[in-house]
């Protein structure tokens, strides 16, 4: 009886050994490489997506790769400034940031997402460490004054990044851990903490890391080949084909893919945009071979 049952038991078994198979070469080229992981969008705030997020990082963590997260908090800060009773203000596609607001920023981003996230990924062992960019000075920033026709406008505090130093991160991965980095950063000149775009500071931290890949989750497919004429997404491009596209990208698109042309220029092999409405959306484009979203090569790296 069992004999006549096991050529089906191992038939029914053979997807699984195939998709382990398809994964190898990845493994392979993957290991002991840093990722930095953009975290954003609806994977934030949608429960198993969330949960899918934290089982994807660690299984990255215990594949051989060095997975970092930074993460923003969008939503949670426009929550919690409504409940404050102060006003969301965007100017730029940048959050005005009272003094006020800042003290809300700081709490949310470091006291709530971040706990929240750490939490989830030690679910699956003593492995994420929480810190924020004012941690060891690991980000420093400082006031960022964007311009609006011309003219250099005040958003309060907004920063814009002038230093990473690594030593406290690479310290944690050199331990096993998993770092998890709010994207809040100290200024040097005015002393003051400043709120850093994610997907700024998620492209610095790469460059600077020297990682194999960045990675940034958000609410669509990819980057599309011709929005809103159509839904085609781009699957690979080169540095200078993105740049480029940039001046037609809707602004929420723009720190994202500036993220992605900054990591490729400064030493990162890899920048990847990936659909964060998608169930283990970052094994999907790590380990497969048709992968998902849109990838970005320095140039030399062929085309599309």
């Amino acid at each position: 009886m069992s004999t006549s049952q096991s050529p089906t038991r191992k038939h029914t078994a053979l997807p699984k050994a195939q998709t382990l198979i398809e994964a190898l070469p990845w493994l392979t080229r993957h290991n002991g490489k840093t990722v930095v992981i953009k975290f954003g969008g609806n994977a934030m705030i949608d429960e198993d997506l969330k949960a899918a997020f934290a089982q994807d990082v660690v299984f990255l963590r215990h594949a051989g790769l060095k997975p970092v997260v930074v993460h923003g908090g969008g939503p949670q800060i426009s929550a919690a400034l409504d409940r404050h009773g102060l006003v969301s203000e965007f100017k730029a596609g940048l959050r005005v940031t009272t003094p006020e607001a800042m003290d809300v920023v700081r709490m949310v981003l470091a006291g709530q997402v971040q706990r929240e996230l750490v939490g989830l990924l030690n679910q699956h062992g003593p492995l994420a460490v929480g810190m924020t960019g004012e941690d060891a000075h690991t980000i420093t920033a400082t006031k960022h004054q964007p311009q609006i026709d011309g003219e250099l406008v005040d958003i309060g505090r907004v920063g814009e990044i002038t230093d990473i130093d690594t030593g406290a991160i690479a310290a944690l991965l050199a331990d096993g851990r998993i770092p998890v980095i709010s994207s809040i950063a100290r200024s040097q000149d005015d002393g003051h903490v400043y709120n850093v775009n994610a997907d700024t500071a998620a492209a610095a931290l790469a460059a600077a890391l020297g990682a194999e890949t960045l990675m940034v989750l958000t609410d669509v497919e990819g980057l599309y080949e011709d929005w809103p004429n159509s839904d085609e997404v781009i699957s690979r491009l080169t540095a200078t084909q993105l740049e480029k596209l940039l001046p037609e990208l809707s602004s929420g698109m723009v720190p994202k893919m500036e993220g992605c042309l900054h990591a490729v220029r400064n030493g990162v092999n890899t920048a990847r945009v990936i659909d964060g409405r998608v169930q283990h959306s970052i094994l999907l484009e790590i380990f497969t071979d048709e992968g998902i979203g849109t990838m970005v090569v320095p140039d030399g790296q062929g085309e599309a």
